[in-house]
Order: C-alpha cells, then structure tokens, then sequence
C-alpha cells in the first residue's frame, strides 16, 4: 500500500554550487497488476535559496501528490527541478534527437532559427515556467518584424518542441496546444519574366554556365538536384536525380522526398545546350558530375559540386546587373517558381505537379522505368518554347577592341 505520508530524505550535493536533493519512494503497478516499490530522486532547489525546513516541505508535497491514489502512482507529473531550463532542453534533447533526421540544408536553417528566435529568448528560464503566453508574444513580436516564412517556421518549431518536452515527461501540460499564427505580412513571390530570362541567356556564352542556367530554368529541378546531377543522370530526353549537393558535398542518393527520384522530361533545346557541354567538358563519365568545382583546401585537387551562391554570386549576377535584372530574380527558387508558375499557361495543374514533383506518393524503386505522360512532356516543350522564342530584340554590346558585335542564342528556335 503506497505510503502517502512518507517523510523521505533531503540531503545537499554538488561540487559548485550545492543544491537541495530529495529522495523518496513511490509505488507503481507492474504488468501483472502488483505494486512495485521505486526509489525516485528528485531536484529540490539551490542551497543559497532554500532552508532545509522549506526544502522538506517541497519534498513533502511532492511525495503526497506522486503517492496519491491508493497505490496507483501519476507518473505524468514532473518533480520541481528547475534546473532543467529552456536552452538545455533544446540543445541535450530536442536537436540531439532530431539532428539524425534532417537533411544538411534543413539541420542547419532550423538550428540557427530556433536558437536565434527562442533559445536566445528562453535560454535559462526553466522549461516549466514557459507558458502559452510567452510563446504568443513571441510569434507577435517576430510578425512585425520577420517575413511569414519565419514566423510560420518558429511557430511550428514551438510546438515541436514542447510537445517532445511533454512527451518525455519534462512538464505536465503543453503549453502551445493554443498556441496561433499572428497576423503575418504579404508574402512576396516574384517571378522572371520572359524578356529578362533570354537577355540572361544571350548574355552567358560559358557552356557550363548556360548549360546549369537552362536546367535550372525548363528543367525545375531543385538547387540541390540541378549542382548534384551526374552525367549518368541524364539518359538522353530526359533526367533522374540520383542525389543531391549542399555546399560543395555530394550526397549519393540522397533526395527531399521519394517522389524526387522521378525522371524530369528535358525540352528539346534544353538537351542541345547539355550536349554542346558535355562535348568540352574534361570528364562525361557516367559517375562525374555534370557541373563540378575544383576544391581548395583538404580537397585541393578533387572535382567537387559548386555551392549554388557562389555559382550566382561570381558568374551569373554580375550578368544580371548589367542587364537591370535584379539580383533577388536571379535564385535558383525563384527559377523554379517562374517555371512553376509559367506551366499553368501551357498545361495543367496536374502537369505543373508532376514536372516540379512536389507530391510523394511514389517511391524511387521504379523510376527508371516510369513511363511520362505525353501531356506533361509537351506543356514542359510548349513553355520552354514559349520563352525561347520571345521577340527578344539583345542591346549591342563593346568587345574590347572597340568593335560592336551582336549577341545571339545560335540555339533559339
């Protein structure tokens, strides 16, 4: 029978800064039914704060409320440890187990929000004192200030983390079950247009950098799968990520989703430009990449995956800035949305999904045999067609002899 009136035992530890420890038992029902006896130690409080009088009444309360029940102990209560603070919640428990779980690009985005937008706020307050109207105002305070994006992103990791807290027992109640999206600012998804997206063209004569341009713009493949594509990826008509790149490290058969294997269909013109470059490109080797770097440092001498900012920043914005096209146009995601958004004018719904991939409903085991839909082949040809064949009137252009020449795709059309 649980002995409810217990006096249990209070004692300090610590090396530096001594606290009040309690210990007690509790008696808990096994799977047959029987009642089992437990020894349970428990944080009371820091020696500088509290008399062992008051201490033993902490203890008190806490034997009365964890033996309460005829035996049956409620196990879903917490004992008063305030040591356990917001900021090494998330850093021993929450991220430690969730790190094996994200992708490179989103491990890194989500550390650095979460520590910057709450840890940097909560940090050491104990995990328990959090409530739901710390959190609210936290989302408010980041409305006025933020885009959508992050606010939605804190919102949900929020959420995420003191429901794992609940989870292992580390409080009693979720304190962002209530927890609400604030009013947020307009997003902003600009697009490029077609007139920008051939200057751009015209303008790049590298058969490296044309040829990651045209698979980024009519090819919708995302920033990771366009600089990890391998020249095995690309069978002729059409192309099947067999990984991705983050940073300049190749990750083998590593994709977002499942449905991110399948074969991409490549418009006409598009597989000319991916030819015209694996003619002069030092090695097409089934296994070489399609758009390598050499790398510095510890791996001076190793072909690499270039790093997407960097491709923009040093070989292609300087190209849009003379042009007038902004450099915020100038994204791998907002190529992506241009073509996402173009296909509505050239097919269906269904065939914009189905080019950029964005449901996950099937695996990659039977990607190379997939068949493609002769609908989605020709809104992807009709778009592409569409841009390439703008009336595009290029400006003249200065050598640097001082003579004028004109600049042309000799592959448009």
């Amino acid at each position: 029978m649980a002995m409810v009136y217990q006096k249990g035992t209070v004692y300090p530890m610590g090396s530096r800064e001594k606290k009040w420890y309690g210990k007690f038992r509790v008696y808990l029902r096994d799977r047959e039914g029987k009642e089992v006896e437990k020894t349970r130690k428990v944080v009371l409080g820091l020696k500088s704060k509290l008399r062992k009088w008051e201490a033993e009444e902490i203890l008190q309360q806490i034997i009365r409320r964890e033996n309460a029940g005829g035996g049956e102990a409620n196990t879903q209560h917490q004992p008063h440890d305030e040591s356990v603070t917001f900021g090494w919640f998330v850093e021993e428990r929450y991220l430690a187990m969730r790190r094996g779980l994200w992708r490179p690009a989103t491990r890194r985005s989500a550390e650095f929000e979460i520590r910057r937008h709450l840890v940097a706020r909560f940090k050491d307050t104990p995990l328990r004192k959090i409530s739901g109207f710390d959190f609210q105002m936290t989302l408010n305070d980041l409305a006025r200030q933020y885009a959508a994006s992050t606010v939605k992103h804190i919102y949900v990791y929020s959420k995420a983390i003191m429901r794992q807290a609940r989870k292992l027992k580390f409080i009693t109640e979720n304190p962002t079950e209530d927890l609400a999206l604030p009013d947020l600012k307009p997003v902003s998804r600009p697009t490029l247009q077609p007139e920008q997206i051939m200057a751009l063209l015209n303008s790049i004569h590298d058969p490296h950098d044309r040829c990651l341009m045209y698979v980024a713009l009519f090819c919708g493949t995302r920033t990771s799968e366009t600089l990890g594509l391998q020249w095995k990826c690309f069978t002729g008509d059409r192309l099947i990520p067999c990984g991705t790149a983050y940073e300049g490290v190749f990750y083998e058969g590593k994709l977002k989703t499942a449905r991110s294997g399948d074969s991409i269909p490549v418009p006409a013109s598009v597989r000319r430009v991916i030819d015209a470059w694996r003619v002069v490109c030092t090695n097409a080797s089934s296994e070489a990449l399609m758009f390598p770097v050499m790398g510095k440092r510890n791996r001076a001498g190793q072909m690499v995956p270039r790093d997407g900012n960097n491709f923009l920043r040093t070989r292609i914005h300087p190209i849009a800035e003379r042009l007038g096209i902004p450099k915020r146009l100038v994204t791998f995601q907002v190529m992506r949305r241009t073509l996402g958004t173009d296909l509505q004018q050239h097919g269906s719904i269904k065939d914009a999904q189905r080019i950029l991939r964005h449901a996950d409903i099937q695996t990659t085991g039977n990607v190379y045999m997939q068949e493609i839909p002769q609908s989605v082949v020709e809104a992807l040809e009709s778009r592409t067609q569409a841009i390439l064949c703008t009336d595009f009137k290029p400006q003249n252009t200065t050598v640097p002899n001082g003579s004028k020449c004109i600049v042309s795709d000799p592959l448009r059309c």
